[in-house]
């Protein structure tokens, strides 16, 4: 047999869920695969780099301890080795009465979550925040930046260092489940395995129909957009600035980011992609866009948000409509603040009856575990997960 594990994927995920295993079963052959030329090259490349401190999941959910464990774990491991970490912390600004309501709604969540935030009146948040305007805001100061991609490559570097293999260029193209191993089909080789994981993201429900198991969910790409900020504005904002949630919408809502490596990037918005790796308007796979309309939680999700969808498509063709959602509180940004960044696409797990799935959620048989939805905030919580996976592969073995 090739190796004890096969691990599809290498984003950070995957290559947490690897570097978990080396690092407490050293003496496991384990593969790291992945179909592009490098590591991180979809979501956990194509992110705003937030570590989330915990401020919108439900009590008691898996996400939400996953995310606290996460944003300890994260700035730990980058502590030690020299990535840099800014703790800038993140204000949410309420700039009607209504969000004021919900501003007060998330702050006794944050309490239920152990998680310590300050409530700010107007006057404190133009102290802290002279150009953002607000009628109050939640002060988060856990919330952290980091480029995820060196956070991947390091974990990459040390799984390989401890004799993990990394497998380049190695797209999936059959799996199968046998009594004793996992057979994985490349356009190169043919490996076999004791065990398998798949960290897919935007492929994540079709490795486990590949593998004959049932997926109660299907996965919808969600473009996200950026713009990046004049330079003049790189210096502007001391936290990250996020507007107040809508509970009606599936999104957080644009918002500005500072980078690690300088700068402010505003967004993501979140418009339907037609294609799993649609970065592009132009990119369609007609194939694609035809499964995702025989798909019944396609319409149902359409009806339930088609005001939002709408909207997103305004914001998506509409610069200056973007801008809008930006003066909400930040009324100093003008049209030639705003220049194209690249984008991301969201991995969205959908049910049949058009709910979108929130939390963390696997697909398990006898010798295969799969990360069916890792939604935000995969990225933070990706060294708890990959705790948690090699834990359930610890029970199998």
């Amino acid at each position: 047999m090739d190796y004890d594990v096969i691990i599809v994927g290498a984003g950070i995920v995957g290559a947490a869920t690897a570097w978990q295993l080396q690092r407490t079963r050293p003496g496991l052959r384990i593969a790291l695969l992945d179909k592009e030329a490098a590591p991180a090259q979809h979501q956990s490349g194509h992110n705003s780099g937030v570590i989330h401190a915990g401020v919108y999941y439900p009590p008691g959910s898996l996400k939400a301890r996953l995310c606290r464990e996460g944003a300890s774990a994260t700035k730990a491991f980058c502590r030690e080795r020299g990535i840099a970490v800014d703790n800038c912390g993140k204000l949410i600004v309420a700039t009607t009465a209504l969000e004021q309501q919900r501003l007060r709604a998330l702050q006794q969540r944050c309490q239920h979550n152990a998680l310590a935030v300050k409530y700010l009146g107007a006057a404190a948040l133009r102290e802290r925040e002279p150009r953002v305007s607000g009628l109050a805001a939640l002060w988060v100061a856990e919330t952290a930046v980091v480029d995820f991609r060196r956070v991947c490559a390091a974990l990459i570097e040390e799984f390989q260092a401890r004799g993990g293999e990394l497998l380049l260029g190695a797209e999936v193209q059959q799996l199968q489940e046998r009594a004793a191993e996992v057979v994985v089909e490349t356009a190169a080789a043919s490996l076999r395995a004791r065990q398998l994981v798949t960290c897919a993201g935007l492929m994540a429900d079709r490795l486990v129909a590949m593998m004959g198991l049932p997926c109660e969910v299907r996965i919808l790409p969600f473009r996200g957009e950026f713009y990046r900020l004049n330079a003049r504005c790189d210096n502007w904002f001391s936290h990250l600035i996020y507007p107040v949630p809508d509970p009606a919408m599936p999104f957080l809502g644009v918002h500005l980011t500072r980078t690690v490596n300088g700068g402010v990037i505003a967004g993501p918005n979140a418009v339907l992609a037609l294609a799993r790796e649609g970065y592009r308007r132009a990119d369609i796979d007609f194939r694609e866009v035809g499964s995702m309309l025989r798909f019944p939680g396609f319409w149902r999700l359409l009806s339930r948000h088609w005001q939002a969808g709408v909207a997103e498509l305004a914001n998506s063709f509409s610069r200056r409509h973007y801008l809008q959602l930006l003066q909400r509180y930040c009324p100093e940004l003008q049209l030639g603040d705003l220049s194209p960044a690249p984008s991301g696409v969201r991995a969205q797990a959908v049910t049949r009856t058009g709910e979108l799935v929130q939390d963390f959620r696997f697909v398990r048989s006898a010798r295969s575990l799969h990360v069916v939805n890792a939604p935000s905030p995969a990225a933070t919580s990706a060294l708890p997960i990959g705790a948690h996976i090699a834990a359930q592969l610890a029970v199998q073995s």
